[in-house]
């Protein structure tokens, strides 16, 4: 099996930072690599899955390219791609990692962790001490990883080598409204010193419970069982949990109230992206219901109408929703858009989700980001949530944003186009009518490399 047939990969090398030792952080270079089979005609494609009777309308979908998911896997290849990538990019000798962890809810094995799979790169440079599995928990075993390899480096049992988490997912899904809505990705990142991005250890809010909202209980299928409007609400609500402990923390700490004032950008978990915009109004909401004077004038004038909702209200308002989005908006366009550049473009990346976002900041803002303050929220049904905060350093070569920026190369991989994505068109066009979209030649030079998956035994 290739790498590169029918999938996106998304490549990332992180560094993340812990107190104890001076700014261990996380290193970012990224690859993307269009799948063949991406259709830009959101009102088509919608048109095809849905005999035209689909629930999701193009504005709750609010995708700019749907990607059509071949349903086998791609998650392995995309790990040995990435990895492979990573340490020959930043010239890291494989004997220098020391621990190794994967997010993924895609299930590869029932036993056989992925990490294991990825071992076979490093096995053959003599490095078999390498620490760390697997981490499950839909979306968000990928931040689990990176916690572990973090949580390694601050510890007395680190040796001095690097950490590295790989978050990687193939999001298929029957047919139905959430089928465009599905992506696929594989981030690495790499966790020791001196990094460009710090963690803020000390405000990390979490918020953990038992829900069914999406859960894969078929072991045999890679497609979920979805409660859209309950995994929306659970959402919703681990997302306050976590942003009003964060807060505390975060007050305890700096001796002041935060608000998003204090963050210069945020990013978010993005199954899609409209509910990525009705989130960063909620916290706009929770800042109007902590300290009405933190989100100015006009918003305070839109949002007092629902000062008196109960919580549970407030969750079940649509007038609520409407508003508070449009009071966000201003704050949304500066601090929410210039993370949504790969989450709309690639659609739900399942782990690799929230740091898809972190890498478009990156690519959009890297000559201003020193000194700035990332917020970060991970979700994952079932149900598991984190809210946590970054600091932007410059880093040192080769880890500073220029290179890290330059590396990734997002625009012109996201232009590229797979050879078989323009004769897909084609046939898309023959049989159900004109697509309107513009038809591209496929750029030449879409793939690095081509990896192929350890032999499995018969």
């Amino acid at each position: 099996m290739l790498v590169e047939t029918n999938r996106n990969a998304l490549e990332a090398a992180k560094i993340l930072h812990k107190e104890r030792i001076k700014d261990i952080g996380k290193v970012i270079a990224e690859k993307m690599d269009v799948m063949e089979g991406m259709v830009s005609s959101m009102a088509n494609i919608l048109r095809i899955l849905h005999n035209e009777g689909g629930k999701m309308t193009l504005d709750e979908l609010d995708a700019v390219v749907v990607d059509i998911i071949d349903k086998t896997n791609k998650a392995l290849s995309d790990c040995l791609t990435v990895v492979t990538s990573l340490l020959e990019k930043y010239a890291i000798d494989p004997k220098q990692i020391g621990r190794l962890e994967v997010g993924s809810e895609t299930v590869i094995d029932k036993s056989k962790s992925i990490k294991t799979w990825l071992m076979c790169i490093f096995e053959k440079c003599g490095n078999t001490e390498i620490e760390g599995v697997d981490s499950t928990n839909a979306c968000y075993g990928g931040t689990a990883a990176l916690f572990n390899c973090v949580n390694w480096v601050q510890s007395s049992s680190w040796d001095g080598r690097y950490g590295l988490v790989v978050a990687t997912d193939s999001a298929v899904y029957a047919e139905g409204p959430a089928r465009p809505t599905g992506g696929a990705a594989a981030i690495a990142m790499l966790i020791g010193p001196n990094a460009p991005i710090a963690f803020e250890n000390r405000y990390r809010g979490t918020h953990m419970a038992h829900a069914y909202d999406f859960y894969k209980p078929n072991l045999a299928s890679e497609y979920p069982v979805v409660d859209g409007k309950l995994s929306q609400t659970c959402y919703l609500k681990a997302l306050d949990s976590c942003y009003k402990r964060f807060c505390n923390k975060f007050e305890k700490g700096e001796g002041h109230q935060f608000s998003l004032l204090d963050a210069d950008y945020v990013a978010f978990h993005s199954p899609y992206n409209k509910l990525v915009q009705k989130s960063f109004a909620r916290l706009l909401f929770n800042d109007f219901s902590r300290h009405a004077s933190s989100v100015g004038k006009d918003a305070q004038e839109k949002l007092e109408p629902y000062a008196g909702l109960s919580e549970e209200e407030s969750y079940s308002s649509r007038d609520l929703e409407k508003v508070s989005q449009q009071a966000a908006k201003p704050l949304y366009d500066e601090k929410v858009q210039p993370s949504t550049l790969l989450p709309k473009q690639v659609g739900n990346m399942y782990t690799a989700s929230l740091y898809a976002a972190l890498a478009s900041i990156i690519h959009n803002k890297y000559s201003t980001l020193e000194g700035q303050r990332v917020l970060m929220f991970s979700y994952g049904s079932g149900l598991a949530s984190t809210m946590f905060s970054l600091k932007i350093r410059e880093g040192q070569h080769p880890f500073i944003l220029s290179n890290i920026a330059e590396a990734m190369d997002l625009q012109s991989k996201l232009e590229s186009q797979h050879e078989g994505r323009k004769r897909w068109l084609q046939l898309v066009a023959e049989f159900f009518g004109p697509l309107n979209h513009v038809l591209h030649e496929p750029s030449p030079n879409l793939l690095e490399r081509e990896l192929k998956l350890p032999q499995q035994p018969t």
